[in-house]
């Protein structure tokens, strides 16, 4: 049986990241301990590797993109819930915010600040019934997808026609320099300066990963291409201060 080219893709990329795990099973279980034991001072970390994209940017993307008030909205991978967070001031007490990730230590924090539903579970397979949300959002984790095509096939599913997905992930810069400040800023001194959480190993393990994964990150092109396999319509990639990236597209 043919693989599909998404999978080939990340198998590919895969490759650089082959000292944390082997196979898809343990890349989950893998990840899921980092993020679990990173998760208390993950918001921190996150502050200081924003790079002056905070809130302002979230709500601003998702505004633009097309969230409006009284929508129902899935946010996968969420996280602590930074985007969750600006997606429920957008949609307001008329709206509705299900978060979604498969960390239950993430969730946890999550809850912490913004009263959502949360459901622990993976992109690839989300357990919501057909075209049941408006809105899909997705914030810098898809370099930590196993399978692009499983992952927008369920996003499609989930939307209503007419919905809307929004991903936001940090791209590799083009130059070699701008690479190169880009991941000492992610290994070194975000956990630097995250030594005065109450975590900083476990942050600076996953920061560690970080700017691996996004060093192994798979071409922006593939990721339209898997977009638009998956049946997306007016698929677009739009990019800010030339790293950050908002992928975009809408279910016919």
């Amino acid at each position: 049986m043919t693989e599909n080219p998404s999978r080939q893709a990340a198998l590919k990329a895969d490759t650089r990241l082959t000292a944390y795990f082997a196979n898809e099973d343990e890349r989950r279980a893998v990840t899921r301990d980092m993020f679990d034991q990173a998760a208390p001072g993950y918001d921190r970390a996150e502050g200081l590797t924003a790079l002056g994209s905070g809130a302002w940017y979230r709500r601003k993307v998702l505004r633009e993109t097309g969230l409006r008030t009284g929508m129902l909205v899935l946010d996968v991978a969420a996280g602590t819930g930074l985007v969750s967070v600006a997606a429920h001031q957008l949609v307001g007490p008329s709206g509705r915010v299900v978060a979604l990730d498969p960390s239950p230590g993430m969730l946890a924090e999550l809850r912490k600040k913004v009263a959502v539903e949360t459901i622990e579970a993976y992109a690839e397979s989300i357990p919501l019934p057909d075209e049941h949300v408006d809105f899909v959002s997705m914030g810098y984790a898809l370099r930590h997808v196993g399978d692009l095509d499983r992952a927008f096939s369920e996003y499609l599913r989930v939307l209503h026609p007419g919905g809307r997905v929004c991903i936001m992930e940090i791209s590799r810069p083009a130059s070699r320099l701008m690479r190169a400040l880009l991941r000492f800023h992610i290994g070194a001194v975000v956990p630097a300066l995250a030594r005065l959480t109450r975590s900083q190993a476990e942050v600076k393990r996953l920061w560690e990963y970080y700017g691996d994964t996004i060093e192994a990150a798979i071409e922006p092109e593939r990721i339209l291409d898997a977009m638009r396999r998956a049946g997306f319509a007016d698929v677009k990639c739009s990019v800010t201060f030339g790293i950050f990236r908002e992928y975009t597209g809408c279910r016919a």
